[in-house]
């Protein structure tokens, strides 16, 4: 009889304790496995938050940063200068303008006052905005919030006037490259990007809830101050808000202004994130507190990423610890098979079998108990990887939307939207933006058992098994067959 097909017969020689084998070592193959899952899952979202705006400065004019702020514009001078500062890999200019439908100025017949429809002129950061015309209307309808909140826009006459209905502006932001004002690549669903950022051409990206709105589609064209604009693509900024939106490059939005080489603001993406604190304060040196104010923009996100870290390190720690009490079980139970076959080993070795083949004999069966318990280990991975990953992050996002909330994220997502598409505010956050609070971008993370991770904790499974397989295995060589024929 073969060594193989001995092992396979020995291992199923019990069947109740193969069961039970089986059984302890599926629920410790399923834990490890689980752990590696959502060690796997969770190291992916730190690499996509490092990635994208977990390492970007936002820098404003200084003083700017208030529905009335003040202070002098950004240049691209000043963009040059932030870019030569040691680990800044990029800075993106943008200049925010502010669409008003052309059409929205009503005249109140009986006071003569003319009613503004759109915010006043403070609008953003800094008063930053520039007010011009277009024939787009908003995706979103000013509603109660939005009259109320602009009514002192708004002149009469005589007290006790009806306000006519307002319309919110649609947001327009001059960009230096493909990205958003987070510095995150944008998400182009139809069409194509502007395609030389650096150069004043009449094409625009629009949202999905403005293009929706005014039946735009890839080739339309609409106007902004009387200059036809063709659309080259559409994007979804993942909120109806958001995507009422318009993006133009950088020299057409400073032409449209009629501010040339002037800035709203600059995204500095640094090349790490243990490079962010150094770099901001060198930044900020290089400019002049007097002229700028530089800000990280997600700020709550290094306490998001804090807390995801502790969950990696938490789920690696207990994938050790499951593979190791796998290990633990094999070997305990090759040792007992050892003892319980002293007799059969020396009857082997009596006849001529080699250590190594009674070795490998009792590896391979120690495999075939692994290989049961690994099939069953997965399906209980597949089955709990989702919910022992939630535990585990859960424990850890209440600690962080704490943390955030006194940092503060409530108050920006308060601030009017200005230049951010897709943002609940001032740059940095609140519930609204695209990453609105360290909780939600813990809960985010999605455990999913893929074939290469599966396959990698089998793998650490199986090296662990044979380990302790082979230390019972080496315990044959102590056998004498003299000493156990004696015994009979």
């Amino acid at each position: 009889m073969s060594v193989l097909a001995r092992s396979v017969g020995n291992a199923f020689r019990n069947k109740i304790r193969t069961a039970a084998v089986v059984a302890v070592l599926a629920v410790a193959i399923g834990l490890a496995l689980a752990m590696l899952v959502a060690n796997q899952a969770v190291g992916a979202k730190v690499q996509e938050l490092n990635a994208s705006v977990g390492t970007t400065l936002t820098v404003n004019p200084a003083g700017g940063q208030g529905f009335e702020g003040g202070g002098e514009p950004l240049t691209t001078a000043e963009a040059e200068t932030a870019a030569s500062v040691a680990n800044v890999t990029s800075v993106v200019g943008t200049k925010a303008l502010r669409l008003q439908t052309a059409t929205t100025g009503t005249t109140d017949t009986t006071t003569g006052a003319t009613a503004q429809q759109g915010p006043g002129g403070g609008f953003g950061p800094g008063g930053q905005q520039a007010t011009v015309s277009t024939n787009l209307t908003a995706a979103v309808d000013a509603g109660t919030l939005g009259n109320r909140n602009g009514s002192a826009g708004t002149t009469t006459g005589t007290t006790g006037t009806t306000q006519p209905a307002r319309t919110l502006p649609i947001t327009a932001t001059g960009i230096g490259a493909e990205v958003d004002s987070t510095g995150k690549a944008l998400d182009i669903t139809s069409g194509s990007g502007l395609g030389d950022y650096a150069t004043a051409e009449a094409k625009a990206l629009v949202g999905t809830s403005l293009a929706e709105k005014n039946s735009l589609t890839v080739g339309s064209t609409f106007t902004i101050q009387d200059k036809t604009f063709t659309v080259s693509g559409i994007f979804d900024a993942g909120t109806t808000f958001g995507n009422n939106a318009v993006y133009v490059t950088l020299p057409e939005a400073q032409t449209l202004a009629e501010t040339p080489d002037e800035l709203s603001t600059m995204i500095v993406t640094v090349n790490s994130m243990e490079n962010v604190d150094s770099t901001k304060t060198a930044v900020q040196d290089a400019l002049g507190t007097d002229k700028a104010d530089v800000t990280q923009g997600q700020r709550n996100l290094e306490t998001a990423v804090s807390s995801l870290d502790s969950v990696k390190n938490i789920s690696l720690i207990a994938f050790i610890a499951a593979l190791a009490t796998a290990g633990i079980i094999i070997l305990l139970i090759m040792v007992m098979l050892v003892r319980e076959r002293r007799r059969e080993i020396g009857v082997l070795k009596a006849i001529g079998a080699r250590n190594r083949t009674i070795g490998l004999q009792f590896v391979l069966e120690s495999l075939v108990l692994v290989a049961l318990g690994s099939v069953v280990g997965a399906v209980i991975a597949s089955l709990a990887s989702g919910g022992i990953a939630s535990a585990l992050i859960s424990s850890n996002s209440t600690t962080t939307a704490a943390t955030t909330t006194q940092r503060g994220g409530g108050l920006a997502g308060a601030m009017p939207n200005g230049a951010v598409p897709g943002g609940g505010g001032m740059p940095g956050g609140g519930q609204g933006g695209p990453f609105g609070g360290a909780s939600q971008l813990l809960t985010s993370v999605t455990a999913s058992v893929s074939p290469g991770v599966l396959a990698a904790g089998i793998a650490a499974v199986f090296a662990v098994a044979i380990i302790g397989a082979l230390v019972p295995a080496l315990l044959t060589a102590r056998i004498r067959p003299i000493e156990v024929l004696r015994g009979e």
